[in-house]
């Protein structure tokens, strides 16, 4: 289901999800707050190492990265935190695993989507690489045909993404799924739903921010209000807060991408394009060599870029999709998450 885009949307449309922390019912023991508030303090942690020093950074490919990489570390405390429980899978209430395994396959959804986008922005390097190759000649026929491969580029750049523009409804019923289902009787529950609910509020941050960026369009950031009751959400709001409002800053000010390594190539094109059309009459041996060097290196650090941070996402598809399989499979064997999670590969990262 799709609700209207609006450029600061309320994360509670759906109800209030800390009833599952109230001091009504179950009490949590000190030594499953002890652990539940070393799980949160390591949250608010990853959450600081994501600041960014300068505006600059924010959207960058290694910002962007380190996004993902902290989304994986996250997703797999979780799995550390149910083994530190010793929460059998036959205690799960029907909603957890329901909201989990709902989750699960949006997430792997998301991924995706975003997977195919930097296949398709990784594409657009081989233009680069001909127009780079032609340019290394005087030739007025080298020069038309490195102009060719701009357009090429610029064209390609330019398309939608079918996939990125699905993502809207997907990140609408992430945002539903913040809700968590209420926990009555099970203290470790309670522990495990409201560490599930930080790390929720991380994995649509990030996605959302992630939509965004690929789809060149503010109407997937949602600005996601969460209580103070947390210890990590001042921390959380502070990085929303900066990253959001240079987004939004960006897209404001015309920019042709909000992706920083995207944007400095697109520089270097617009300010070749004139010189290999014939515009500029005039330029100095040397001043053509220095823009074409300029492209050169922004083209190499942008499919850099690009490569480490499609393996960051297929890090995280493997976690979601584990974690699923895992979860899974306790339901039909009966055997409990510990079991399952310290079982076979231990290198497999689980999700929650």
């Amino acid at each position: 289901m799709s609700r209207p885009q609006d450029a600061n949307r309320s994360l509670f449309p759906f109800g209030n999800p800390f009833r599952m922390i109230s001091p009504k019912g179950t009490k949590i023991s000190p030594q499953l707050l002890l652990i539940l508030h070393a799980f949160e303090a390591t949250l608010e942690e990853r959450l600081k190492k994501l600041i960014p020093k300068s505006k600059d950074e924010i959207l960058s490919l290694s910002w962007m990265t380190l996004a993902m990489q902290a989304l994986c570390e996250s997703h797999n405390d979780i799995k550390t935190l149910i083994t530190e429980l010793e929460l059998p899978v036959h205690d799960w209430d029907e909603k957890w695993i329901d909201v989990y395994l709902d989750i699960s396959v949006k997430l792997l959804d998301i991924c995706i989507a975003f997977s195919s986008e930097l296949s398709r922005l990784n594409q657009g390097h081989l233009l680069l690489q001909c127009s780079l190759h032609n340019l290394g000649s005087s030739s007025s026929e080298q020069y038309v045909r490195a102009c060719s491969s701009l357009d090429g580029w610029k064209q390609h750049i330019g398309s939608g993404n079918p996939r990125i523009e699905k993502c809207g409804s997907i990140l609408d019923e992430l945002l539903g799924s913040l809700d968590l289902p209420k926990v009555k009787k099970s203290a470790k529950g309670k522990v495990l739903m409201q560490a599930m609910y930080g790390v929720k509020v991380q994995t649509v941050f990030v996605c959302n921010v992630f939509a965004a960026a690929f789809s060149g369009s503010t109407k997937n950031l949602s600005d996601l209000d969460v209580a103070d009751i947390y210890s990590w959400a001042p921390t959380f709001k502070r990085l929303q807060n900066l990253v959001n409002e240079e987004i939004r800053f960006r897209f404001s000010s015309g920019r042709f991408t909000v992706l920083n390594e995207l944007e400095a190539v697109d520089s270097s094109v617009k300010e070749l394009y004139p010189i290999i059309q014939g515009v500029v009459d005039t330029i100095e041996t040397e001043s053509l060599a220095k823009i074409v060097g300029e492209l050169g290196r922004a083209t190499e650090k942008l499919s850099q870029g690009l490569d480490l941070l499609t393996k960051e996402v297929d890090s995280f598809f493997q976690v979601v999709l584990t974690g699923r399989d895992a979860l899974l499979s306790n339901l039909r064997s009966g055997a409990t998450v510990i079991d399952s999670f310290l079982g076979g590969n231990r290198d497999v990262q689980i999700v929650n």
